[in-house]
């Protein structure tokens, strides 16, 4: 007999992940390719579905696959289509449309930090809490938050952007078009555009000094400061103080139990929770101070974002089925 499986796919700015999940949360299969975001829609998905299809045929023997879930940046729930994401160059596209006219099967759309806030509230660190946010740091910065339970998603089905809330008013231009979001700061981009500045203003030396804009990265960044690089350092702490500071105002209309911090730019670990835990315990309104966890999100067995847009379509599935 064939186990049921959904398909989940997490399309980030860099990278794109798609697994294959039962439902028991096991990962029966889990691959990544690049996202190559600056190409169009059309050729993008050539490039997914081709990896789909192969994925298909692969476990076809002993798998059924029963829907599809997705998660995307500014993915609009309820209407299925990913809505002009600020990193891409796609404008709107009807996404769970084109894939159900492939596919012939169920397909359900959020965004990636809502899918995460899923996969952390079934699997991970959010298990048997009703009230958390999901912050997600990777190349921009995303939010699923969870009220009674259940996620928000607002009367358009597009609440949860505080990476595009302004913390530093007329600060770095943001790919939305604005001026000084969050996302600017608190991005793996965001890091690296620090570190530029700060290789501006202080004369010390530092081995970043060597790497060229475009070779530098977040995780080149997080390797020198685990080295102890004071450049480095300094920009995780900078990062720090305003993650914490925009967290903590999150905090003042949210009253979560803890915050969840997910991506590529929190595999940082205490480089960056420490500074960030520390100025978000600073800025909070003193009724919520030691009520609110700040916590890593923790390896699953397979891409919290995959795992959260399998729950995504289980859940549209559980709906479908008679009571």
């Amino acid at each position: 007999m064939k186990t049921a499986v959904t398909l989940g796919i997490d399309v980030g700015g860099t990278n794109t992940t798609l697994g294959l999940v039962d439902d028991s949360g096991s990962c029966v299969q889990e691959e990544t390719f690049p996202t190559q975001s600056q190409e169009s829609f059309p050729l993008f998905f050539a490039r997914l579905s081709e990896r789909i299809d192969q994925v298909i045929a692969r476990y076809a023997n002993d798998h059924n696959l029963i829907g599809i879930g997705a998660a995307a940046p500014a993915g609009n729930y309820y209407r299925g289509t990913i809505e002009a994401p600020s990193n891409f160059c796609w404008g709107n596209v009807a996404f769970v449309k084109t894939m159900q006219e492939r596919y012939r099967l169920p397909v359900a759309l959020t965004n990636d930090a809502n899918a995460a806030a899923l996969g952390e509230m079934r699997y991970g660190e959010a298990r048997g809490l009703q009230h958390f946010a999901v912050i997600t740091l990777g190349t921009g910065v995303g939010s699923g938050l969870v009220v009674n339970g259940e996620l928000v998603y607002g009367h358009d089905g597009l609440a949860g952007e505080l990476g595009h809330t302004i913390v530093m008013p007329q600060g770095r231009a943001c790919t939305c078009g604005r001026r000084g979001c969050l996302e600017t700061y608190a991005s793996a981009r965001g890091i690296c555009r620090t570190v530029c500045e700060l290789l501006a203003v202080r004369l010390e030396g530092s081995e970043l000094r060597q790497i060229g804009f475009q070779e530098l990265t977040a995780e080149r960044i997080h390797a020198s400061a685990l080295r102890g690089d004071a450049l480095a350092l300094a920009a995780f702490e900078y990062t720090g103080e305003i993650l914490g500071r925009a967290l903590a105002d999150a905090v003042a209309y949210l009253s979560p139990q803890a915050i969840i911090v997910f991506g590529g730019l929190a595999k940082a670990g205490e480089v960056l929770f420490a500074p960030l835990r520390r100025h978000f315990q600073e800025n909070l309104l003193a009724a919520y101070r030691g009520k609110v966890k700040i916590l890593p999100s923790r390896k699953l067995g397979c891409s919290t974002a995959v795992l959260g847009a399998c729950v995504l379509i289980q859940r549209e599935l559980e709906k479908r089925q008679p009571a």
